[in-house]
């Protein structure tokens, strides 16, 4: 057997996505590049590691086998490459933070200096909605997890980054009052919702409850660039954040429609649990945060209205 590293690793990631679209995009690799690098890997074994039934792609029990052993040669990849560092006296392992849908626009300011000055570090970051967010932090899958609802059942830690503001969002076609409207607005406007286990939708069905507010038609969506999309497209408006949709606000595709106790206000929070064992990457990125979020806050984020 001749196979590479590079083959191990596709075909590791293909078989944690069970697809090799999502496994090119994680790869930052074409889809036929992967596919190659996957038949030439397959071509080196005479049990198929995976099969296509209609179009989706399963990865079979040999294959399973295989990929419990593709990661543990990885890993064992990066303990070498991280203790080769360490002689050299680099901070070296990897930073794995769970982060929820929203927090995508906001995480990547908390890192990139943080990564830069620290060669050694690889970061390992997953987007997901809440729920699975905070499952992967009990769980002890990852070091931190950034929310903007706090977990009131939990005992955590946390570092408070930044306010999160949500507003009432329609597209450029609905005429509104240049006036603040009452919030009995919101009963009269068909209103997407995310799904169960967000929390943007937490916040949102918070207000409404507090308000008494009653909802006569709405739509559920997945993602928070979905709901962005049917905005657009005039099939409703949502309650969104706000760090999520400057290009948008700037472009004229999306408007703030002025309402009375907006906008509703909650913070991204920086959280882990008070019984983990941090390992010297945690503590070091703990330490970047606490002296360096304001200057963050103050150069990235200061267009937040």
């Amino acid at each position: 057997m001749n196979y590479t590293l590079h083959q191990v690793q596709v075909f590791l990631k293909i078989t944690q996505n069970r697809s090799i679209t999502k496994a090119a995009a994680e790869l930052h690799l074409t889809q036929p590049a992967v596919s190659i690098q996957l038949k030439n890997f397959q071509d080196q074994f005479e049990i198929p590691l995976t099969e296509v039934v209609g179009r989706q792609l399963y990865v079979t029990d040999f294959g399973k086998e295989i990929a419990i052993a593709a990661e543990n040669i990885l890993n064992e990849v990066y303990a070498i490459n991280y203790k080769t560092m360490s002689y050299k006296r680099e901070l070296t392992g990897r930073l794995k933070i769970s982060v929820v849908s929203t927090g995508k626009y906001v995480i990547p300011y908390f890192l990139t200096d943080f990564l830069n000055k620290n060669k050694g570090v690889d970061l390992v970051l997953d987007v997901t909605n809440r729920a699975k967010v905070i499952e992967s932090m009990v769980n002890n899958e990852v070091d931190f997890s950034l929310v903007s609802v706090l977990p009131d059942h939990l005992n955590i830690n946390k570092i408070e980054l930044m306010e999160n503001k949500l507003f009432l969002i329609g597209n450029s076609t609905i005429k509104v009052e240049a006036n603040t409207n009452d919030k009995s607005i919101l009963e009269s406007l068909p209103l997407i919702y995310r799904e169960e286990g967000s929390g943007t939708r937490y916040v949102m069905e918070q207000f409404l409850r507090s308000n008494n507010l009653k909802i006569l038609k709405k739509m559920e969506l997945t993602t928070n660039e979905a709901v962005k999309q049917a905005v657009i497209a005039g099939l409703g408006c949502s309650i969104m954040p706000i760090i999520g949709i400057k290009n948008e606000l700037n472009n004229g595709d999306l408007q703030i429609i002025p309402v009375k106790g907006f906008p509703i206000k909650s913070n991204w929070n920086l959280i882990w649990m008070k019984n983990k064992n941090l390992s010297p990457v945690a503590i070091t990125f703990l330490k970047f945060i606490n002296e360096e979020k304001e200057n963050i806050i103050s150069e990235k984020f200061s267009w937040v209205i």
